[in-house]
């Protein structure tokens, strides 16, 4: 079975095909990074757009690259929420219409079981059930995950996501946007001279807040007479330091309190390269498994739709081509 995947939830465009056999074929995406830089974040009507102007190129392009028809396709899954609600009508409305034209199923799928999922298409997979940490610009999360499409949130973030602390963060230090990875990059060259505090670190439920870590950085960058790069540096260093136990912790307690020996990271966060060591270094310790997907697929990308569609293709494939976007849509709604 060969699924195209369309993600077009936000500010990139990306496109891929999944084989039930071969595993991921192929897989392209078009950034929107440039675009939005100079507006210090996405603008919606932007966005929408582009992706307008780069999707079918894009899926010429990838079936183009590997040799593959259209005709061929048994299957295509796209984006249907949550997002901004132009730029999942690029995808949604393109692929239920291509699905029509060529008479095969069409699968909407969740973004957020994108990012579940993502772990799934390397060559070691997580078996089911596990506990995901979700972690991006929109999201903090902990999930039960039981199985396709049986996903309960055990722990979430009552105000910032981690993502959004990190791109605010780094607003407050001058850093260009987006502003998580080039804090992180910055982080890299500071050391142990400031302390922040780490917000519900030691709070009996499974929840995360970052808007006081945010506030506490603000309040940090007031009191420096100047603020120099080695300054900047060590402020980032400390705020990388802040939130990445507090992840870590939460995590670790979500392990316990659900019993399993398996954790998926996934989202933009989980490709912050401190995370990743803190939580493989407890995962060594404490003798239970954790799952990164690659660097490429912790944003958002086709790939992940793609697999996503085809796990999910026996459960919620159609054909009768009606779509609506979804773009608050609930990962428990499902």
């Amino acid at each position: 079975m060969l699924v195209l995947g369309i993600e077009s939830s936000c500010d990139e465009t990306g496109i891929a095909i999944y084989d039930s056999q071969k595993g991921l074929i192929g897989h392209t995406l078009h950034s929107q990074i440039q675009l939005h830089s100079s507006y210090g974040g996405v603008v919606p009507e932007l966005a929408s757009r582009d992706h307008i102007k780069y999707v079918i190129p894009l899926i010429d392009q990838l079936l183009k690259n590997n040799s593959t028809s259209i005709n061929s396709i048994d299957a295509i899954a796209y984006t249907s929420g949550p997002g901004l609600s132009g730029a999942l009508l690029v995808g949604s409305s393109l692929a239920e219409a291509l699905a029509y034209s060529l008479n095969i199923p069409s699968i909407p799928v969740h973004h957020l079981e994108g990012h579940i999922l993502a772990p799934l298409l390397e060559t070691e997979k997580p078996s089911f059930p596990f506990l995901a940490l979700l972690v991006s610009g929109g999201h903090t999360q902990l999930i039960d995950v039981k199985k396709i499409g049986e996903y309960n949130i055990i722990g979430d973030t009552l105000d910032d996501a981690a993502g959004e602390a990190f791109d605010k963060t780094a607003k407050l230090l001058g850093l260009d946007y987006p502003g998580g990875a080039a804090l992180s990059r910055l982080a890299k060259k500071g050391n142990f001279e400031f302390e922040l505090p780490r917000p519900l670190i030691n709070s009996h439920g499974l929840d995360f807040s970052f808007s006081g870590l945010k506030t506490a950085v603000l309040t940090l960058v007031k009191k420096q007479s100047k603020l120099t790069d080695e300054i900047k540096a060590n402020i980032a260093f400390a705020f990388q330091e802040s939130i990445t136990d507090v992840l870590v912790k939460k995590t670790i307690k979500g392990l316990e309190e659900t019993g399993y020996k398996n954790i998926v990271v996934s989202g933009g966060v989980g490709a912050n390269t401190k995370l990743r060591e803190k939580l493989t270094f407890r995962s060594e310790l404490e003798n239970f498994k954790v799952y990164f997907p690659k660097l490429e697929f912790c944003t958002d990308n086709g790939a992940m739709i793609a697999l996503a569609g085809y796990l999910r293709a026996h459960l919620s494939s159609k054909k009768n081509y009606k779509f609506s976007v979804k773009p608050r849509w609930r990962l428990s709604e499902i």
